[in-house]
């Protein structure tokens, strides 16, 4: 049995359903007003996320949100790893890829999922820190993994996370 078939079918977003933004559980909530923004808010002590438009475009409206804050949260965290170890990024691009997180190419071209935005910061700085590694080793050697773990004391937990949890990220469905 695959990992993503061990929780069912896939998880669909609907009002009063729930979601997770960098880890934390927000509500859904279908505003009900056709045009708006979609963004997360604290009501009464909750995590919500207020999506606009039509009810049948709920799931496409969040991932376009998640999308968007997917690409904040790396350009920020990539730049930043990246100035600490003196290398140049080309190219920074999102995808929804099922294989795997992320990705650098020889010539600097770095590309993640953008469902990781759904993970704890931690599991997100990791990921940013191991295609940012790759910069300087493109490997998995010891050396590689010693340059992650500098850029991301949290290594360890994050990589663990992944394992466990990082199949429920490719279950929800957004169409």
């Amino acid at each position: 049995m695959t990992r993503l078939a061990r929780y069912g079918s896939e998880i669909r977003l609907r009002h009063d359903g729930e979601i997770a933004v960098r880890g934390v559980p927000h509500r859904i909530v279908h505003t009900g007003l056709l045009r708006g923004i979609t963004e997360t808010a604290v009501v009464d002590g909750c995590s919500v996320l207020r999506v606009s438009g039509m009810e049948e475009h709920v799931g496409r409206r969040i991932a376009a949100f998640l999308k968007k804050e997917a690409r904040r949260d790396m350009e920020k965290l990539v730049a930043a790893h990246a100035a600490r170890i003196g290398r140049p990024v080309r190219s920074l691009t999102m995808k929804d890829t099922r294989s795997r997180w992320g990705s650098c190419s020889w010539d600097g071209n770095l590309s993640f999922s953008w469902r990781i935005v759904m993970a704890p910061p931690q599991v997100i700085d990791y990921l940013a820190a191991h295609e940012v590694a790759h910069l300087r080793e493109m490997n998995h050697s010891a050396a590689f993994w010693a340059l992650c773990g500098e850029l991301c004391p949290a290594m360890d937990e994050a990589k663990a996370w992944l394992k466990r949890h990082g199949s429920q990220l490719h279950a929800v469905d957004f169409s």
